[in-house]
């Protein structure tokens, strides 16, 4: 087993161009800016929106894997169990799982680094330590974190966000809407607050998703992270297709909603409390507002539920 948390991943050659850039640095000041966005496959990611984004990234913008990480060391394959297929007779192939440091350039042809892969299991200090690593090899300047959490809101209303940093100053126009929590830890949390205890620029947004779409698909939280982290970045993002396809997700779910008169009368609920609560926030541009906020014990219990739900279908 690695003993170092260096030794859990492999920088690739094509990771030299990076090398090369932050070597020739004379002071941080000097650094161009490089984004690592960090998108890994979890518990926190509601309707797999985050997993989604870096999909959606990988297929429409320019990529190729500057370092790997050693997924054999990571990952709990008993509890998300890789897929291989079988021909009459034998298994033909085995997709072993991946976590990668892939590097982009957006519609503009600027760099940024995405990490996306499966959330790991096991080392978790570890993991967070060779992250750390490559930050500074790299010269990124910047990390962000996409997820997303279920929430009482409705699917008839624009996706909000939780957003949060290691600075105020990085997300200062966003509201803040709780209080002091407890709740599950993550990697991408870890990772932030490692970064921050480090001194490096960490933050992140978490979509709202609607708890009654949190186990299915839901394309406006994929569109919002990617819209946010275009706000928070400067990077130039492609999302026409995401908006079409968030579009036909809402004529679907409503035609589905519409044959119930419980549901519907759940979402007319939740639309009752969403647009009391951004009437009165109604001086916040950026965000609107959320439905009305739930206390940090009825959020706690929306995570454990939600969690409770991601092990019953690991288990199916």
């Amino acid at each position: 087993m690695a003993q170092r948390p260096e030794e859990l991943v492999e920088l690739l050659p094509e990771a030299e161009p990076f090398l090369t850039a932050e070597a020739a640095v004379a002071a941080p000041g000097d650094r161009r800016g490089l984004v690592l966005v960090h998108a890994l496959t979890g518990d926190f990611d509601a309707a797999d929106s985050a997993e989604s984004a870096a999909a959606h990234l990988l297929a429409g913008l320019p990529h190729r894997p500057v370092a790997r990480f050693d997924a054999d060391l990571l990952v709990d394959y008993r509890a998300r169990r890789p897929r291989m297929s079988f021909a009459g007779d034998r298994y033909q192939s085995y997709t072993a799982p991946e976590i990668v440091l892939s590097a982009l350039e957006d519609d503009s042809g600027e760099p940024f680094l995405l990490l996306h892969g499966p959330e790991p299991d096991y080392r978790w200090e570890g993991f967070v330590a060779a992250v750390a690593g490559l930050v500074e090899r790299l010269g990124v300047t910047s990390v962000v974190a996409l997820q997303a959490i279920p929430m009482p809101v409705p699917h008839t209303r624009p996706v909000t966000v939780t957003a949060h940093a290691t600075r105020r100053a990085l997300i200062g126009s966003y509201p803040v809407y709780w209080g002091d929590l407890v709740v599950p830890g993550s990697v991408p949390a870890l990772l932030e607050l490692r970064l921050g205890e480090a001194g490096v620029d960490a933050l992140g947004v978490a979509a709202h998703v609607p708890h009654y779409l949190a186990q299915a698909t839901y394309p406006a939280a994929t569109l919002t992270l990617l819209e946010h982290l275009g706000r928070l970045t400067g990077l130039l993002l492609p999302t026409e297709t995401l908006r079409e396809a968030a579009q036909q997700h809402r004529t679907d779910v409503d035609e589905q909603i519409a044959r119930s008169a419980d549901n519907t009368a759940v979402v007319a609920a939740l639309e009752q409390q969403y647009d009391q609560f951004t009437a009165a926030r109604a001086s916040s541009d950026l965000l609107g507002s959320v439905g009305e906020v739930p206390s940090g014990e009825e959020l706690g219990a929306e995570f454990e539920r939600f969690l409770a739900e991601q092990d019953r279908h690991r288990g199916e």
